[in-house]
């Protein structure tokens, strides 16, 4: 079959294509921008990517097209596809109707978490010799990819909550067909597709409803949104976290610089210990979520846990770019407080008396938004150093667009030295000049931030060495 990606660019809309050739079809799309990284992805697998949307490439062997989320009514092809009465469908429809009906889907949902939970029950099915599907939102380091094609019944995939195109504005995930469904947390996000929580609650009140009665329902027991969709679920729940009354629990958690080493109790037996190379109470959790899901498959915990210690994480999550004059920076997604906050406090608990540096960039579309101004000040308190790029998304209006100045002000009123550089040449300088042996410095940006770590590195003046951090110092 012909297939048509309008949007090709994206990064789920680019894995999609890379997906659809896998799968023996011929694909080509167009998008407005096209450029490295994900044009060299695409010329890479042989998917031509036209540049600019013309209507001139809706040719008449197309046999269907793929719509993204990121075009609307106006889009020329758009309305060729429409005007020609080509059959057209969304992503998460592409991806259900191709890859999800004679599968088992394990699909990850939440606010916080999808994509490393998704990654991690990826590797330990694979490890363990499942043979799994996967499709994530991030590039899973021990497969070197963001999808994979596998033979076995599960597709573990992550549950996105993004709309499905202009025609269609319910959740992704709402396509997925669930066999097992994973709802690790619930907060207000996306302010720019949901009106309120109660919107968010109800998205995933939907998922859950999809579940089959031999399914099984996962969710965190440390987030009580979460733990209410227990209530009529369809089929048998299975809870994790912290709490005393969580199924699956973490007790005598130690965090290193290397990682995190706890024990896991199930029904309050101490069933197996666990290692992994990841920081952080919010990867605990992770990790149990990962356990439960490949414990309920068939998976022996001893087999598990020995997976989860060869997890070599996902990029953009923690990453490390690279270390200069002492001073080692990460790469992170985080763009909501809660992710900050939680990252803050995981490399915190790993380097308890080294000089941390928050370095981050409001880019994604609820971090640009004064909705949570109050909650980011209060969500860099674990930092030593805050630096506030930019606002990306400058069109908002006043009152609804972030306020830098405030939020830095908000910062230091009650926690660590604030400043706001608005051009990331003026950040990189800042860093350079006043970092120094030990310190650590995290990047959270959504976005590729102006290539800001290449430039730290370069201004730090690069090492090749690759050996652990210098000395420590006291904050």
């Amino acid at each position: 079959m012909k297939v048509y990606l309008i949007g090709v660019c994206g990064t789920a809309m680019a894995t999609l294509a890379a997906m659809l050739v896998d799968r023996g079809h011929a694909v080509h799309g167009s998008d407005a921008h096209v450029y490295p990284p994900m044009s060299d992805f695409l010329a890479a697998r042989g998917i031509v990517c036209l540049d600019g949307f013309d209507e001139a490439h809706i040719t008449s062997d197309i046999e269907l097209v793929v719509i993204g989320n990121a075009v609307s009514r106006g889009n020329p092809e758009v309305e060729a596809v429409l005007d020609r009465r080509l059959r057209y469908r969304s992503l998460p429809e592409m991806v259900r109707d191709e890859f999800l009906w004679d599968r088992d889907p394990i699909v990850v949902a939440g606010t916080h978490g999808k994509t490393t939970t998704t990654a991690l029950v990826s590797w330990v099915l694979s490890d363990c010799g499942r043979d799994p599907s996967f499709l994530v939102g991030g590039l899973v380091e021990n497969f070197a990819s963001s999808y994979r094609l596998g033979d076995g019944r599960e597709f573990v995939i992550e549950g996105d909550e993004y709309d499905s195109a202009f025609f269609d504005k319910t959740a992704k995930f709402l396509k997925y067909v669930p066999r097992v469904a994973v709802v690790g947390n619930l907060e207000f996000d996306h302010a720019d597709i949901y009106a309120d929580f109660e919107a968010i609650r109800l998205a995933v009140r939907r998922l859950v409803s999809l579940l089959p009665r031999g399914g099984r329902l996962v969710l965190g027991a440390d987030s009580a949104p979460a733990l209410e969709m227990a209530e009529g679920a369809p089929c048998p729940v299975t809870t994790f976290g912290f709490s005393d009354a969580a199924d699956w629990r973490a007790v005598e958690v130690v965090t290193r610089p290397d990682g995190t080493h706890f024990g896991v109790e199930h029904h309050g037996a101490r069933v197996c210990e666990v290692d992994i190379p990841l920081v952080g109470a919010f990867n605990v959790r992770n990790v149990l979520a990962a356990t439960a899901v490949a414990h309920g498959v068939g998976i022996e915990l001893e087999a598990v846990a020995a997976a989860l210690a060869r997890f070599k994480g996902v990029k953009r999550r923690l990453e490390l770019r690279g270390r200069a004059r002492g001073v080692t920076v990460f790469d992170d997604f985080a763009h909501h407080p809660t992710a900050v906050r939680e990252t803050l406090a995981g490399v915190r608990a790993a380097f308890p008396t080294r000089r941390v540096w928050a370095v981050f960039e409001p880019r994604s579309a609820s971090s640009c938004r004064r909705v949570f101004q109050a909650d980011f000040a209060a969500a860099f308190q674990a930092a030593d150093e805050v630096i506030i790029g930019e606002v990306y998304r400058s069109s908002l209006p006043d009152d609804e667009r972030l306020s830098e100045l405030e939020l830095v002000e908000g910062i230091g009123r009650t926690g660590p030295r604030a400043r706001h550089f608005a051009d990331v040449d003026d950040i990189v300088g800042a860093v350079a000049e006043d970092a120094g042996d030990g310190d650590l410095v995290v990047v959270m940006s959504n976005g590729a931030f102006g290539g800001i770590h290449d430039r730290l590195l370069k201004a730090l003046s690069v090492s090749d060495t690759a050996e652990d951090p210098g000395p420590r110092r006291d904050r």
